[in-house]
């Protein structure tokens, strides 16, 4: 299995009002390679994906954002206590294209 690896810093952000939601955005110039390079694409869109921060890993997808024109990247609250993590926080993310 081939895969693509990348890593960056994003700020993560509450998904509209009330919601629990979590999210990075992926940087515009990866989000690019990725859309160039993913083959397999789920539901919605999404690709699969294997990401680390700090010392948690865990599998997840990313799903496109027209309005971002980018990739956002769900960081679930299990990740976000593990590595105490809030809202406007900019971790670093290893990320795994699962192809």
């Amino acid at each position: 299995m081939n895969s693509l690896q990348f890593s960056f810093e994003s700020e993560i952000f509450l998904w509209g009002g009330d919601s629990a939601w979590h999210f990075v955005a992926v940087p515009v110039d990866i989000a690019d390679d990725i859309e160039d390079s993913a083959t397999l694409r789920g539901g919605f869109g999404s690709i699969k994906v294997l990401v680390t921060i700090g010392n948690t890993t865990w599998n997840t997808s990313l799903f496109p954002d027209s309005k971002q024109k980018t990739f956002i990247l769900p960081v679930k609250k299990e990740v976000r206590r593990a590595e105490n993590l809030t809202e406007g926080d900019r971790p670093v993310i290893y990320l795994v294209i699962m192809n």
